[in-house]
C-alpha cells in the first residue's frame, strides 16, 4: 500500500491505527490520509441488519407452550462515536455474519424473557405492548455492544397444543353469541326504530297534508284577493278608458261647436258690415235727400219770411202813422208765420213716409238695445238643445236678430209705413 488518501462509502467507517493516534481515528463514511507501514485502515459495516428472530416452545408464565416469531432491524451506529468505538472493540475484524449472529442470539434471549413473563392472552392480544418490551429491553443490552435496534415487530405466535385454537373457539363462541345477540337486539331495535320511523313518517305526511292544505287554501285565498284586485284594476281601467273617450268626445263637440261659433260669428260680423252698409246706403240715399230737402224748404220759408218782413217794413215805412204800421206789421208777422206753418206741414206732407222712416231708423237702434238690456243684466243662462239646429251664442244671437226683425213689421203695423219695401225701393 502507498500512503495517501484513503475512502469509504456512507455504508461503513474506516478506522485508523497506528502511528499518530493514541487511540483509533474512526471515520464513518469518508476520506483520510493515511501512512502505510506504519499506520493500519480497518473497515466495519454500517449496513441495516434484518433478524428474524425464532423463540420456539416458550412457556408462558401460565406454563402454556408457544413458538413466537420476531422480526427486528438493528445496525452498528455510526454517528455516535462512542456506540461506533464500543463496536468497533467488539466486532471489528468479524464478519457480517457473525455481527448478525451476536446480536440475533441476544435478541432471542430477551424475546424468550418476556414471553415467560407474560400469559398467552396478553402476548395474544396486546402484539404491540410484547413488541414495545423486547424492543425496550434488547435496546438497553445492544447499545453497549454499539449496536442499535431499528424497529421490532411481532411477526407470528403458534402453540402446539391447541390452546390458541381453543381460546379463538371460545372468543369466537361469544363473537358467534354477542353476534346472535346484538342481531337480535339490532334487529328488535330495527323494528322499533322502524315503528318509530313508519310513526313518524305518519306523522310527517299528515302533518305535511296539512301544511299542504293550509297552504293551498292561502293560495287560493291570496289568488282571490289577487282577481278581485285584478278585476278591480280592470274595470277602473275600463271606466278610464270610457271616462277619457267620453271626454275626448267631448272636446271635439266642443271644438266643433267653438268652430261653428266661430264660423257663426264670421257671419254675424258679415251681417252686421252689411247692415252698416245698408244704413250709409239709407244714409246717403233717403236720410240725407231728405235733410237736405228739410233744410232747403226752411231755408226757401225763411227767405220768403223775410221777404215778407222787409215789405212789411218797407211798407210800414211808408205809412207814416206807427201805430198803424206796427199793426199791421204783426199782421204781417203773424201772416209769414203762418205761411211757414203752412208750408213746414206742406213739407211734411210731401216728405211723410221718408221722414217718419228717417224717424224710425234714428230710434231703431235704441229699440235693439232695450230688447238687448235684459240679457246684459243676465247672470247665467242655461239652454237645452235637442242636437238639430244652432246653439250657444249662435242661437242667443239668433234670437235677438228674430226680435229686431219682428221691428220694422210692428212699425208697418202701428204707422202703415214699411221700412223694407221703402229701402228696397230707395235701392
Amino acid at each position: 500500500m502507498t500512503w495517501g488518501f484513503v475512502t469509504c462509502g456512507p455504508n461503513e467507517a474506516m478506522v485508523i491505527s497506528g502511528c499518530c493516534y493514541s487511540k483509533p481515528n474512526l471515520v464513518p463514511g469518508g476520506r483520510a490520509f493515511i501512512w502505510p507501514a506504519i499506520q493500519k485502515v480497518q473497515r466495519i459495516s454500517l449496513n441495516t441488519m434484518t433478524l428474524q428472530v425464532e423463540s420456539p416452545t416458550v412457556y408462558t408464565s401460565q406454563g402454556v407452550p408457544i413458538s413466537v416469531t420476531g422480526i427486528a432491524q438493528v445496525k452498528i451506529q455510526g454517528q455516535n462515536e462512542e456506540m461506533l468505538l464500543a463496536a468497533c472493540e467488539q466486532f471489528l475484524g468479524r464478519t457480517e455474519h457473525e455481527i448478525q449472529h451476536i446480536a440475533l442470539v441476544t435478541l432471542e434471549g430477551h424475546q424468550r424473557a418476556i414471553m415467560g413473563s407474560m400469559t398467552v392472552e396478553e402476548i395474544y392480544k396486546d402484539r404491540k405492548k410484547f413488541s414495545k418490551q423486547v424492543f425496550e429491553v434488547a435496546s438497553s443490552d445492544l447499545v453497549n455492544m454499539g449496536i442499535t435496534v431499528v424497529s421490532y415487530t411481532l411477526k407470528d405466535i403458534r402453540d402446539e397444543e391447541g390452546y390458541l385454537k381453543s381460546l379463538g373457539m371460545a372468543r369466537t363462541a361469544e363473537v358467534k353469541r354477542d353476534a346472535r345477540i346484538g342481531e337480535a337486539e339490532a334487529r328488535c331495535d330495527a323494528q322499533i326504530k322502524e315503528a318509530i320511523a313508519e310513526e313518524q313518517r305518519m306523522a310527517s305526511v299528515l302533518l305535511n297534508d296539512t301544511e299542504i292544505a293550509k297552504a293551498r287554501r292561502d293560495f287560493e285565498l291570496k289568488k282571490a284577493a289577487y282577481d278581485v284586485e285584478v278585476q278591480t284594476k280592470n274595470a277602473e281601467a275600463d271606466l278610464a278608458y270610457e271616462l277619457q273617450a267620453a271626454k275626448t268626445k267631448q272636446r271635439i263637440m266642443e271644438e266643433k261647436m267653438q268652430i261653428k261659433v266661430v264660423e257663426r260669428t264670421r257671419q254675424i260680423a258679415v251681417e252686421e258690415q252689411e247692415i252698416g252698409r245698408k244704413e250709409r246706403e239709407l244714409e246717403a240715399k233717403i236720410r240725407r235727400p231728405a235733410e237736405a230737402e228739410k233744410y232747403r224748404l226752411e231755408k226757401i220759408a225763411e227767405a220768403n219770411n223775410k221777404k215778407v218782413l222787409l215789405e212789411a217794413q218797407a211798407e210800414a215805412e211808408s205809412i207814416k202813422l206807427k201805430g198803424e204800421a206796427e199793426a199791421y206789421a204783426t199782421e204781417v208777422k203773424a201772416k209769414a208765420e203762418a205761411e211757414l206753418m203752412a208750408r213746414k206741414a206742406d213739407a211734411w206732407k210731401e216728405y211723410k213716409e221718408a221722414a217718419m222712416i228717417d224717424m224710425l231708423l234714428d230710434v231703431l237702434p235704441k229699440i235693439t238695445a232695450e230688447v238687448a238690456a235684459p240679457l246684459c243684466q243676465t247672470k247665467k243662462i242655461t239652454m237645452v238643445s235637442s242636437g238639430q239646429g244652432d246653439i250657444g251664442a249662435v242661437k242667443l244671437t239668433g234670437e235677438v236678430l228674430n226680435i229686431v226683425n219682428k221691428v220694422p213689421e210692428l212699425v208697418k203695423n202701428m204707422t202703415g209705413v214699411d221700412i223694407v219695401k221703402s229701402v228696397h225701393a230707395a235701392a
